[in-house]
């Protein structure tokens, strides 16, 4: 039996120091910096192939492994079905407890009481979001999202013009500042792209 870790955050810009901290006295780490609304993550799917019967999976928090029910669930039932189980380190820990069904059924349950209360919480608060939005909408206030940059913004149209002749994304946010990702959206939003014959020449 193996203790298996799994750290994730959502960009590469965070880091997994804390994660890791908690994570000291297991077996071995997989980690990964990527958004959890994917399951295609790559490390996420190693630990799964890695993992036998009677080892248990360590995360953190239930949300480090997915951000859905579904997903969740999904997830939980994979583990199962390897003969693993799945203990979260900010939930009730069950090591108490010496007949193993008994750990695991009530492990189980505490975890599908978690994901209930964490997708109600989600679900109130987008109620909340969509009650002040038309309430301010009422009252004239609300404007919704606004654009960063308009079509003609002289930046924005030097940005196109180097992306046009052959720049990366990286290359042109080092020199507009633009941010990469901000870039492409606008670019997605105004139709600008390059043929395949620009791709690397400037």
């Amino acid at each position: 039996m193996l203790k298996i870790g799994y750290a994730r955050v959502s960009s590469k810009n965070q880091n997994l120091d804390r994660q890791l901290k908690a994570l000291e006295g297991v077996s071995k780490v997989f980690t990964d910096k990527t958004s959890g609304q994917s399951m295609e993550r790559p490390q996420l799917q190693a630990m799964l192939k890695y993992i036998r019967h009677g080892d248990i999976v360590v995360v953190t928090e239930l949300d480090r492994l997915g951000r859905n029910n579904q997903d969740l669930t999904n997830l939980m039932n994979k583990i199962q079905l390897k003969g693993a189980t799945l203990e979260v380190l900010n939930l009730p820990s069950m090591s108490g407890i010496e007949d193993e069904n008994l750990r695991r059924l009530i492990n189980n349950l505490v975890i599908e009481l978690y994901k209930y209360q964490a997708e109600s919480e989600r679900k109130r608060i987008k109620e909340r979001q969509a009650q002040g939005i038309a309430l301010a909408k009422q009252k004239g206030k609300f404007k919704g999202g606004q654009r960063k940059f308009k079509e003609n913004d002289s930046r924005l149209q030097h940005a196109f013009k180097l992306f046009l002749e052959g720049y990366t994304d990286k290359e042109v946010e080092e020199s507009t500042g633009i941010n990469r990702r901000t870039f492409a959206r606008y670019r997605q939003r105004y139709g600008i792209y390059r043929s395949k014959e620009s791709e690397g020449i400037k």
